[in-house]
C-alpha cells in the first residue's frame, strides 16, 4: 500500500531532522555527494555562505540562479533546509528585499537560523510550516524557488495552489526538482525510504505540467539537468536502503536499481503567473 500523507510527512520530518543533525543528506554521513548533491553552487556563492548552509545543501540544483532574482523583490523559499538558497537570494534582493525560508522540521529551522547569524544577513526570516499550507499572505511574494522538495508532498496539487496564491500578478516559480521520465513500477511506491530520498514521490514531467496548469499557471517549462543512471541509483540505495532504514524484506537493491536506472532526473521547473 502507497504511504499516506501523514506517514509521508512523518518519514521526511524524521529523515531531514537527523540530516540537521549530520548536516548529510542523500549520501553517507558527512558526504553531500551522493545521488544528488553535486557541485551546485559557483566558489563565490560557497564561500558567501557559512559552511554549515554549504554542507547541510540537499538540493539538485541552483535555483537561486535559476530565478533570476532582482534588487527588492521578495522571495520564498519551499522547503528551505539549512538556509543556503534563502541566503544566496536575500543577497541577491539587496536590503530593499525579503527571503523567506519554510521549513516543517525545527532542527532544519535551527541550523538555518544559526547559518543566518553567522552570515549576517538580516533581510531573511525562517518559518514554520508545509509547503502544501504556506504561512503567508496572498500576492505578497515575487519569486518561489526551492530545492529538491516538491517531490517529497504527499499532495503536489496543494503545493501548486499555495505557490500560486501566495504570489504576486506576474510573479515567478523557479525551482529545481526531481521528475520521473517513465512511471515506476507499483510496488516501489511502498518503499518509504524511496520517499524520503528524492524517487518515488516524483512527478512524471507530464503529470507536473498538468497540475501547474491546473493551478493556474502559464508558460511552464521543464527543462531536464541530469539523468541519473544505475551508479546514481545504486549510490541511493546503498545509503537508503541499508541497515539503518526499515524496508520490507521484499526489497532487493540490485532490482531497485534497475528499476529506477534511467527513470529519474533532476530538472529546472518554470512558470509564471499571469499578470492578469
Amino acid at each position: 500500500m502507497t504511504p499516506n500523507a501523514d506517514e509521508i510527512h512523518t518519514a521526511v520530518r524524521e529523515r531531514y531532522a537527523r540530516a540537521a543533525e549530520s548536516s548529510s543528506c542523500c549520501g553517507p554521513a558527512g558526504d553531500s555527494s551522493g545521488l544528488i548533491g553535486r557541485d551546485l553552487y559557483r566558489a563565490e556563492e560557497a564561500e558567501a555562505v557559512p559552511d554549515g548552509a554549504l554542507v547541510a545543501s540537499l538540493g539538485c540544483g541552483n535555483p537561486t540562479m535559476l530565478a533570476d532574482l532582482q534588487p527588492g523583490e521578495v522571495v520564498l523559499d519551499l522547503g528551505s533546509g539549512g538556509g543556503i538558497d534563502v541566503l544566496l537570494s536575500a543577497r541577491r534582493v539587496g536590503p530593499t528585499g525579503r527571503a523567506y525560508g519554510l521549513d516543517m522540521t525545527p532542527e532544519m529551522l535551527d541550523l538555518a537560523r544559526r547559518n543566518q547569524a553567522e552570515a549576517g544577513v538580516t533581510n531573511v526570516e525562517f518559518l514554520l510550516g508545509t509547503i502544501e499550507d504556506v504561512p503567508l499572505p496572498d500576492g505578497s511574494v515575487d519569486v518561489i524557488i526551492s530545492n529538491c522538495v516538491v517531490n517529497l508532498s504527499p499532495d503536489k496539487d496543494a503545493v501548486f495552489r499555495e505557490a500560486f496564491r501566495v504570489l504576486k500578478p506576474g510573479g515567478r516559480l523557479a525551482v529545481s526538482d526531481i521528475v520521473l521520465r517513465r512511471p515506476l513500477p507499483e510496488p516501489l511506491l511502498q518503499v518509504m525510504a524511496l520517499w524520503s530520498g528524492c524517487a518515488t514521490g516524483a512527478l512524471l514531467e507530464a503529470d507536473c505540467r498538468a497540475k501547474l496548469g491546473a493551478a493556474g499557471f502559464a508558460d511552464i517549462d521543464i527543462e531536464p539537468v541530469q539523468v541519473f543512471d544505475r551508479a546514481d541509483v545504486l549510490a541511493l540505495a546503498a545509503d537508503d536502503l541499508g541497515g539503518s532504514v526499515e524496508v520490507p524484506d521484499w526489497v532487493d537493491r540490485d532490482a531497485t536499481a534497475l528499476a529506477l536506472d534511467g527513470a529519474v532526473m533532476s530538472a529546472f521547473v518554470r512558470a509564471h503567473k499571469p499578470a492578469a
